[in-house]
């Protein structure tokens, strides 16, 4: 017998268990490698609930320190924006809940927008202040603060701004757009069909209808009434009204102090500082996530090309 021959079964042997140990091989480095990136994926997802608990109340709890809560009204005043009823009603509760807080400093650049969600923030710090008494609440205004964004403020015990800020606006607006002009010249003919005669009411597409003007001229006066309402019964004295106050009519910030609109010139430090003699600030303000700003963002842009030929309310 050839001395190769009775050495093969023992060379395949070889080979496949050499082949069979580096499969194993494989396996236990594939399992390392899994339990590593889930150790990984677990320490990133520990990361970002580390981040995402606010520790300050803890921390509040052990020392006693008193806070100076900050609520942030950034933006058009909308229910799908970061500026919406919800989040900032929200993000007041807990500012008045806390024991620690002491004050609430409601910081605004805003130049307007909804008068239903600013009448229900403005509805929701009168409820917290009547519940809260001795947590006083002060606004801030940064560069705007109009309309509605001045609807909120009035509820503020005052009004702080820069000199050059913003102020005003105190009026009610209905806008939209008329394509019949166009219409004419492309040809184009509307057939409208509604079951109620005011169903097409201030139809883009149909020639203005009197009546139609005339009731939504009511609307808007009725509230604009309310936002008279709501500005004197925040302000109450301090207001020194002239005739072009309630007009829509915007004012610098210097001007504002002297008509009684706002009350004298601070920052949120300053506010914090000087007046609630506070200086830690904890921020109550309710942020989006990237996820939540992108559908919002998405369903807004959406919502804006849809009512673009339609007539909206808006307080800016």
């Amino acid at each position: 017998m050839n001395v190769s021959d009775s050495n093969q079964p023992n060379w395949e042997r070889q080979i496949i268990e050499k082949i069979a140990l580096e499969g194993i091989a494989e396996q236990r480095r594939a399992r390392r490698w899994g339990i590593f990136f889930k150790l990984l994926g677990f320490g990133y997802l520990s990361a970002l609930l580390f981040f995402a608990v606010d520790w300050g109340e803890s921390a509040d709890i052990a020392d006693g320190k008193k806070t100076t809560a900050l609520v942030d009204v950034s933006g058009v005043i909308q229910a799908k924006g970061d500026a919406n009823a919800e989040n900032v009603i929200s993000a007041l509760q807990g500012a008045f809940k806390s024991k620690h807080t002491a004050g609430v400093v409601l910081r605004i650049n805003s130049p307007g927008g909804s008068p239903v969600q600013a009448g229900m923030i403005n509805d929701e710090i009168r409820r917290l202040r009547a519940k809260h008494p001795e947590v006083p609440l002060y606004a801030v205004v940064e560069d705007v603060c109009a309309s509605g964004g001045y609807y909120i403020a009035a509820s503020a015990d005052k009004i702080f701004v820069d000199k050059a800020s913003i102020v005003g606006s105190i009026g009610v607006l209905m806008d939209g757009f008329g394509f019949t002009g166009t219409m004419d010249k492309l040809g184009v003919e509307r057939r409208l069909l509604t079951a109620g005669q005011n169903k097409g009411f201030l139809d883009p597409f149909s020639p203005q209808n009197a009546e139609h003007k005339a009731h939504a001229q009511e609307m808007l006066d009725d509230i604009h009434r309310q936002f008279i309402d709501v500005v004197r019964k925040g302000r109450g004295k301090r207001l020194k009204e002239t005739p072009d106050m309630y007009s829509g009519l915007m004012w610098t910030g210097a001007k504002s102090i002297e008509l009684g609109l706002a009350d004298g010139y601070g920052t949120l430090e300053s506010v914090a500082r000087d007046v609630l003699k506070a200086e830690d600030i904890r921020d109550y303000t309710v942020k989006s996530n990237f996820a939540e700003k992108f559908a919002k963002r998405f369903g807004a842009n959406m919502a804006e090309g849809a009512a673009s030929v339609v007539t909206r309310f808006s307080l800016r």
